[in-house]
This record gives structure tokens, C-alpha cells and sequence, in this order.
């Protein structure tokens, strides 16, 4: 049995291909998971997804399981052990910007605002069907995502990461166009 043809970058790493068969481009409407999913890609900048992905359970373990109520309250002694922590991308900058992101969404949330709705709405709705053979680094819409997310006080979430972000949850649907699981997503 041959296996199913995959996007180019889920090829060759099996842990790639299970997340790519499993999770990327599939509609993530969960606020919580969501927020994770972005930090996540904020580490990811200047780095490789599969960098990101091979450490992922030490991310969660480091960041409280992405609560963002535990992570706002991180203090600089925290800052300080995340950098200490090899289970991750020791980077204070995105440590930082992950602690002030969860007071931002803690902030929308208090406010009345639910990150999911908010996120979804700023993307359509609905997943959004890219070509299939072109994928763009950034896009219009990423761009008015970034700049709404900065004027909520996000750090980390320039045009380039959002538009990863939102092919990861699903608001657009990037898989190639001989991707098996292109059809199975839709758009």
C-alpha cells in the first residue's frame, strides 16, 4: 500500500506527516486552543514549523498547558526558568510576548470579546480555499488580522506568522493541490 500524497513539507518526519494528516488546515474554533496555536507559531519565527512541532509537549509543559489565566500570571522568576528550559525555543523576547499575549487575551475576554469569534469574524467566517499550488507568506487578510491583534497589545503577530497561523487552524485551507487531505478539508 503506498502511502496518501502529502504536502511537500509533511514528507519524510512522521510526526509531521501524523500533524499535517490529523491537525494542519483543519477549523480550530476553540479560543484557548487557538491563543496556543498562535504562540506557537510566534515561536516559530525564523525557525522551522517541525523545530516548533518536535517540541511541542515541552511548550505545554513549560507554559502551564497554555492556560492563558496561569501564563499571564508568569512572573520575571518564571521568565528566568523558561530560559533555563532546553524543552523549548529559549528566546526571552517570545517568552515575554507569550506572557503579555495571554494578558491580552485575558483582556478581550474580560471585555466580553471571545478570541474565537473575534478571530473567526476578522477571517470571513469561514475557511478560505487557497489555490493549491501557490501559497503566499502573507496575505490582506493576515495583514488586518496582525494589525487588529497589535492594537489589542499581541506581540509577535506580524502579517507572515498570522497568515501560518491561519492555514495551521483551518480559516484557510493551503493543502496542495494533490494533497489527500485538501478534499477532505474543503473551503
Amino acid at each position: 500500500m503506498t502511502d496518501p500524497v502529502r504536502c511537500a513539507w509533511a514528507e519524510g518526519d512522521p510526526v509531521m506527516a501524523a500533524y499535517h494528516d490529523a491537525e494542519w488546515g483543519v477549523p480550530l474554533r476553540d479560543g484557548r486552543a487557538l491563543w496556543e496555536m498562535l504562540m506557537l507559531e510566534g515561536f516559530q519565527a525564523g525557525l522551522s514549523w517541525r523545530t516548533i512541532l518536535h517540541r511541542r509537549e515541552g511548550f505545554r509543559a513549560a507554559f502551564a498547558g497554555f492556560d492563558p489565566d496561569a501564563v499571564a500570571r508568569f512572573t520575571p522568576a518564571d521568565v528566568d526558568r523558561l530560559m533555563a528550559d532546553a524543552r523549548i525555543i529559549r528566546a526571552r523576547a517570545k517568552i515575554e510576548a507569550t506572557i503579555g499575549n495571554a494578558r491580552a487575551w485575558l483582556a478581550m475576554r474580560d471585555a466580553g470579546e471571545d478570541f474565537a469569534a473575534w478571530a473567526w469574524a476578522l477571517a470571513g467566517g469561514k475557511p478560505r480555499q487557497g489555490d493549491g499550488r501557490h501559497v503566499p507568506a502573507s496575505t490582506p487578510a493576515s495583514e488586518a488580522m496582525s494589525k487588529a491583534l497589535k492594537a489589542r497589545g499581541f506581540k509577535f503577530v506580524g502579517p507572515v506568522i498570522v497568515y501560518a497561523w491561519m492555514q495551521a487552524v483551518g480559516m484557510v485551507n493551503d493543502h496542495a493541490h494533490d494533497c489527500f487531505r485538501r478534499d477532505q478539508i474543503g473551503g
